[in-house]
C-alpha cells in the first residue's frame, strides 16, 4: 500500500547518500520541482540522477546539479540556453554524463520495469556511443545491445493520485513518470491532489497504485494553463 506523506521533506528524507535517482520531467513539463528541492534542502550528495535533460534555470534539477549534490547524470539533452549549472560542474569536471539517445533512454528505463534483460537497437551505431559495447547484425542490419537501467529512488509528479496509489497525469506532464515509476524500487509521486480510492475511472489510470510507494500532495504544483513543453 502507498504511504501518504503530509510534506515533501518527508517524501525524500530517507534518500541516502551515492543513491540512483530518477526524476521526471521533459525540460520542465512534469519536473517533480517540489520534491527536489526538499532533496536539496535534505542534503543527499553523491547522487546518480537518471532524466531526460540536465536541469533548467535555477530551480529543480538545476538546484540539485548547482548545489553540487549530482556525482552523476544520465541523460539524453545535458545542454540548452538556460544549462548553466550543468555547463559549470561538468567544465570543472565536477559532474559525470552518460550521454543516452533519447529513445535509448525510455526503452533502458522501460526495460527495467518490464524484468527485461536487455535489447539490442540500431540506435547510436557506428558512432562513439557504441563503444565498447556488444554489436550483433540481425537480417543485414547491425544493433548494440543496451542494458536497462535501475534506480533505488523515482520523483515523479502526477495530477491526481488515490489512495491507494494509482496516478493520472496533465497532458504532456506525463512523459517519463510512469516508465520511471516502475523501474525504482521506490517510486515517490507528487500530485496535485488525493481523492478517495474508486473515484478515478480505471480506464484514466496511467500508473497503477502497485508501482508507488510514496505520495504527496502539493497543491500549488499544478496549474489548468499548460506547462512549458505543453
Amino acid at each position: 500500500m502507498v504511504h501518504i506523506v503530509k510534506t515533501v521533506e518527508e517524501a525524500v528524507a530517507d534518500i541516502p547518500d551515492g543513491a540512483t535517482v530518477m526524476i521526471g520531467g521533459f525540460g520542465t513539463a512534469g519536473q517533480p520541482v517540489e520534491l527536489i528541492e526538499a532533496l536539496v534542502r535534505h542534503g543527499a550528495t553523491d547522487l546518480t540522477v537518471v532524466n531526460n535533460n540536465a536541469g533548467n534555470g535555477d530551480v529543480g534539477l538545476a538546484a540539485l546539479v548547482g548545489a553540487g549534490r549530482v556525482r552523476r547524470i544520465v541523460c539524453s539533452f545535458p545542454r540548452q540556453f538556460d544549462s548553466h549549472h550543468f555547463d559549470a560542474k561538468y567544465k570543472a569536471g565536477e559532474i559525470e554524463l552518460e550521454l543516452v539517445p533519447q529513445g535509448n533512454l525510455a526503452e533502458r528505463i522501460r526495460a527495467a520495469g518490464a524484468g527485461i534483460g536487455g535489447f539490442f537497437t540500431p540506435t547510436g551505431y557506428g558512432t562513439p556511443l557504441a563503444e565498447g559495447k556488444e554489436i550483433r547484425e540481425i537480417d543485414g542490419k547491425h544493433y548494440v545491445l543496451e542494458f536497462p537501467i535501475r534506480a533505488d529512488f523515482a520523483l515523479i509528479k502526477a495530477h491526481v493520485g488515490d489512495e491507494v496509489g494509482n496516478l493520472t497525469y496533465h497532458k504532456t506532464a506525463r512523459n517519463f513518470g510512469p516508465i520511471m515509476a516502475s523501474a525504482a524500487r521506490t517510486a515517490i509521486a507528487q500530485v496535485s491532489r488525493i481523492v478517495p480510492a474508486g473515484q478515478i475511472d480505471p480506464e484514466n489510470v496511467v500508473t497503477p497504485g502497485i508501482h508507488i510507494r510514496r505520495m504527496v500532495a502539493v497543491p500549488a504544483a499544478w496549474s489548468p494553463e499548460p506547462e512549458a513543453g505543453q
